[in-house]
């Protein structure tokens, strides 16, 4: 009797070690694919290839930075479904909304079904005419080493681009638009980012300029057309 009650409680000890140990795996593999990272964006057209800007990502937000706004740069929370430009000085930020693809494109997907979220940050820039995107895999392919799902973005029979994601990190490595213009992601390295700089600055005021037009409109100076 004793030796039954010693196996069950061996058998019991080594079933909690399993449980345990899993546990610590899973989260290890958790942590493995917590998104920290920079790269450079780089540019592909007929013409050659453009020095586009960087990209940081800490987990679901993305921060932009490009040279043609090189007094700002754009935020985008897949959480809250948020895309902003912030100027660095002033404190002021405003809506992305269309100003540039990137704050649509580039930001954390499912591996496995990209276009939710690429439809959401669609819907945040207020794009119409499309219609529902969805995704179509068109098999896989290794870029600088990372394994990649490459997927169709097609709306109706309409294909709007193709996008190469990262299957370990959830990140579009490529893009590629119906009209043959690549976005890439070059010299991505996996390092700690620093969480502040994912956040509106203290104190910022957001800049509507809607609400500036309405102001104009209802001042001394709106000419209205002949």
């Amino acid at each position: 009797m004793a030796k039954v009650a010693k196996s069950i409680w061996i058998r019991e000890a080594l079933l909690s070690a399993a449980i345990a140990l899993a546990g610590v795996v899973l989260s290890g593999n958790v942590d493995a694919r917590a998104q920290q990272f920079s790269a450079d964006i780089v540019v592909e057209r007929e013409g050659g290839r453009t020095p586009a800007g960087r990209v940081f990502v800490l987990e679901g937000k993305t921060r932009i930075e490009t040279p043609e706004l090189a007094d700002g740069f754009f935020l985008v929370d897949r959480a809250r479904q948020t895309a902003y430009f912030v100027r660095r000085s002033g404190r002021v930020y405003m809506d992305a909304r269309q100003s540039s693809p990137l704050t649509r494109l580039l930001v954390p997907v499912d591996p496995v079904d990209p276009c939710r979220q690429w439809q959401a940050m669609a819907d945040v820039a207020g794009i119409v005419g499309h219609g529902d995107l969805r995704c179509e895999q068109a098999g896989e392919e290794a870029i600088d080493g990372r394994d990649s799902i490459v997927f169709r973005v097609v709306s109706g029979s309409e294909e709007i681009f193709s996008g190469w994601v990262d299957q370990e990190r959830g990140f579009p490595l490529r893009i590629k638009t119906s009209g043959g213009i690549v976005t890439s992601l070059e010299n991505v390295k996996d390092e700690p980012q620093l969480a502040s700089s994912f956040e509106l600055p203290p104190n910022a005021r957001k800049f509507s300029p809607a609400a500036l037009i309405e102001r104009i409109k209802q001042s001394d100076v709106w000419v209205s057309d002949p």
